[in-house]
């Protein structure tokens, strides 16, 4: 059972990336389709090329990623019917993490949202310019969770950060860290 609800947990995960990345590649090609100014198609490049850097490697593979899947295989050796049912929210540390990790989850969802509410009023070009480093830096993710996963499968998964200490397992601070 375990090894089901660990691809739960990871698949669920994904599922949200791959529904933004459904909803925003559209959006990001769209300014190449009506043409940009040589400047706005430099800009797209620049700006795609920092969102893989930050979000993509420094976001998703040196933090989260680790930390969905490390908490995704917890949950499939220590499930309970509330963890698995929010399996969604528990591998993004959520919930049943330290106060420190869970202020960061929350404040990130709520700076997130208020993010894509403001991106919503850019007019295209330029929404399309920021959604491309979007969807750059969620493929990385995507990508680099899958690759985690992969790695745990084959019995090396990475270490679980964050765990409230009355969980009696070992945490790494190292993910936890601001970059």
């Amino acid at each position: 059972m375990a090894p089901l609800i660990t691809a739960w947990g990871v698949g669920l995960v994904l599922a949200l990336l791959g529904h933004a990345l459904f909803r925003l590649t559209p959006l990001a090609l769209e300014p190449w389709e009506r043409g940009m100014t040589t400047t706005q198609q430099i800009v797209f490049v620049a700006w795609a090329l920092f969102m893989a850097y930050a979000e993509g490697y420094r976001g998703f593979q040196k933090k989260f990623s680790p930390r969905v899947v490390a908490r995704a295989f917890y949950l499939g050796e220590n499930p309970t019917p509330l963890r698995v049912l929010l399996a969604l929210p528990f591998c993004m540390s959520l919930f049943h993490t330290t106060k420190r990790q869970r202020i960061v989850s929350w404040g990130f969802i709520v700076a997130l949202v208020g993010v894509i509410i403001a991106v919503r009023f850019l007019p295209q070009p330029w929404r399309g310019i920021v959604d491309g480093g979007v969807v750059v830096g969620l493929g990385w993710g995507a990508i680099s969770i899958v690759l985690f996963y992969l790695r745990g499968l084959s019995g090396n998964p990475p270490p679980v950060p964050d765990l409230p200490e009355s969980a009696g397992v070992e945490t790494s601070s190292a993910l936890g860290e601001p970059g």
